[in-house]
């Protein structure tokens, strides 16, 4: 018999939610923080930008404020929602500057980065 897949799920062991159609985010651009052996930045972790957070990653060598449009990438604003690598919220997070997280929508491979007592102390209020 056939193994069946299961649905992805997120750090609070529920279905996983999608994070952003606009802009349009995930490692697959799926809108949802889907993840595979293929994504090694481990983009889980769905995240509300803020300017803070946004300064801190360019700083950090990922401008996710300027468009590229080649890339299909239309440039982030605070309050959009994006996909972000665990390790760099981990890195916002131990300098003050990590960004809310959507727990719905952060899928649970971000548990292997992060403690869910941190992503529930920066849970967006959605």
């Amino acid at each position: 018999m056939p193994h069946k897949k299961t649905a992805p799920r997120n750090v609070l062991g529920t279905r996983l939610e999608p994070c952003s159609l606009r802009p349009l985010t995930g490692f697959f651009r799926d809108g949802c923080c889907n993840t595979s052996a293929d994504d090694v930045g481990s983009h889980t972790v769905c995240a509300v930008m803020t300017l803070e957070f946004l300064e801190f990653s360019r700083r950090a060598g990922n401008d996710l404020v300027a468009p590229r449009p080649d890339a299909g990438f239309p440039g982030l604003q605070q309050g959009d929602r994006w996909c972000v690598c665990a390790t760099r919220w981990l890195e916002a997070f131990e300098v003050g500057m990590a960004p809310p997280v959507v727990l719905e929508a952060t899928h649970e491979r971000a548990l292997e980065v992060l403690e869910l007592q941190e992503l529930k102390a920066y849970r967006a209020k959605v």
